[in-house]
């Protein structure tokens, strides 16, 4: 009888599941922490020359108030890559950076069309936010602890809520045995 190791790794290495994968985990957090660092730039290229990106990037769309517009992708990029690095609020972060990502396909598309040379960085950084706004930071993430701890709180607070109601009702319960008692 042959061994069925063969078999047993072609099934690991095509299985379209990807919570059976224990690498799942790393995987993600490397990349998390890898496109939050390489995304930092482009907030600082933004505000290295605030006026000529309103001029070259928010004008050419047709926003209203190009510096302020500005400004806010600078600092969307600015404050939004390191909390996606480091996974703490990482869902609103992603849905920020996407939506920095999403304006500038608008802007590829107006300036060049559905050109693939123009849309690919800025797709692949839409595709990997939209990921992350989706599916959370992961398991390696300050979220994760921040979710135990609230999840703990809440617990906490819920089990005080209900001695007390308990102990209410039981009072409440001592108060009627009592009138009853008196009344007969």
């Amino acid at each position: 009888m042959q061994s069925s190791q063969p078999l047993r790794l072609l099934k690991t290495i095509i299985s379209p599941e990807l919570k059976d994968n224990p690498a799942l985990p790393i995987a993600l957090t490397v990349l998390r922490v890898a496109v939050g660092i390489f995304m930092v730039h482009n907030g600082l290229d933004k505000l290295a020359d605030i006026e000529g990106f309103a001029a070259a990037y928010v004008e050419v769309i047709g926003l209203p108030f190009p510096i302020f517009f500005s400004y806010v992708a600078a600092f969307t990029e600015l404050l939004g890559a390191p909390l996606l690095a480091l996974g703490l609020f990482t869902r609103p972060a992603a849905l920020g950076l996407m939506g920095t990502m999403l304006v500038a396909m608008y802007h590829h598309i107006l300036v060049a069309g559905l050109s693939l040379p123009y849309l690919e960085l800025s797709g692949v950084y839409a595709s990997v936010f939209a990921f992350f706004l989706v599916n959370g930071a992961g398991k390696f993430s300050v979220d994760r602890f921040l979710n135990a701890w609230l999840g703990k709180l809440i617990a906490n607070r819920t089990l005080r809520r209900l001695e007390s109601l308990e102990t209410s009702y039981q009072a409440s319960d001592a108060e009627v045995t009592e009138v009853e008692s008196t009344s007969k």
